[in-house]
């Protein structure tokens, strides 16, 4: 089991290193980033301890898909597999419960801490017997795979939606939009096999416009229902429903163009930096995407063995 997190603290630092940047350094970084974000995220919204627990839920989730606890399982036996487990997920809380205590929300910290350790004695298994319908077609697969695993997410925004509007809170109803937009950005974290790229008989440009274009149809899609309720019950609000239509499709256009920059490996934590810090300075969002748009028509290049 000690070797087991040896190997991934090597793995985390090669991947630092990969960045050009010296490991301890890189968690510095990445901790200042952290507190950053979390204070301002309690600046600017009311909801901000639902958002730090969700967001750790969702690092969490990932550490319990079946494959994964699979492979523990048949590599160190089950009572190994569950230390492990535990372990990892209350590694990945710390900073989380950290910033809870720190605001004096023990309750949610309490909460956080038990269902975090209750996660880690779970796997969770995303090809069922069954396959959920999507309101999507296969193209994108991104859209169609993902919402198949995080289906239940949606349910849960809409009702948060409808009781916002019982409750007069537009906030709530906001955060909903928010919901969905973390939950469709998880779509893009993992790069497919390098063949489903290169088989498009496309251009990097029109390969990217295409991504782009169903990315935002599916997103608009998916947050419609909120948004013409909230319209309907807030229509002196339209300006902000909008702007934060707009700022989650940026943010969705950052995240796909960040994949395909760093293709066909994993986004690494250079782009991954970038994102975050243009989570301080939304306006940012404006370079933050033509650069990775360049970025992204550079690198594909290599694959499409496209000259123009």
């Amino acid at each position: 089991m000690k070797d087991y997190f040896k190997l991934q603290l090597v793995m985390t630092n090669r991947k630092i290193k990969e960045v050009g940047l010296n490991p301890i350094l890189g968690c510095l970084l990445a901790l200042i980033l952290f507190v950053a974000l979390s204070e301002y995220v309690f600046h600017r919204t009311e909801f901000a301890k639902y958002l730090i627990i969700l967001v750790c839920f969702s690092f969490q989730f990932k550490l319990s898909e079946n494959r994964r606890t699979d492979f523990l399982l048949s590599t160190f036996g089950d009572k190994s597999k569950n230390k492990i487990r535990v372990l990892e997920n209350s590694i990945v809380c710390i900073p989380f419960l950290s910033i809870l205590i720190y605001k004096n929300l023990f309750f949610e910290a309490i909460i956080l801490f038990l269902c975090s350790i209750t996660i880690a004695l779970f796997s969770f298994r995303t090809a069922l017997n069954f396959t959920i319908p999507t309101p999507f077609s296969k193209n994108p697969f991104e859209f169609s795979t993902g919402f198949r695993k995080t289906f239940f997410i949606f349910p849960l925004a809409y009702a948060l939606t409808t009781i916002a509007i019982n409750v007069d809170n537009f906030n709530l109803g906001i955060f909903s939009i928010l919901l969905i937009s973390i939950t469709t950005f998880s779509y893009y974290s993992k790069p497919e096999e390098e063949y489903y790229v290169w088989v498009h008989a496309d251009t990097t440009k029109s390969f990217l416009k295409k991504k782009i274009i169903n990315a935002t149809k599916n997103y608009i899609l998916l947050t419609i229902p909120i948004l013409i309720s909230l319209l309907i019950f807030y229509p002196i609000k339209f300006d902000l429903i909008f702007l934060f239509l707009l700022i989650g499709i940026l943010f969705l256009w950052s995240i796909v163009l960040a994949k395909y920059s760093a293709f066909p490996d994993e986004i690494n934590l250079s782009e991954g930096f970038i994102i975050a810090f243009t989570l301080l300075f939304p306006p940012l969002i404006l370079v933050v995407v033509p650069y990775l748009y360049t970025k992204s028509i550079n690198n594909l290049k290599l694959i499409f063995n496209d000259k123009y």
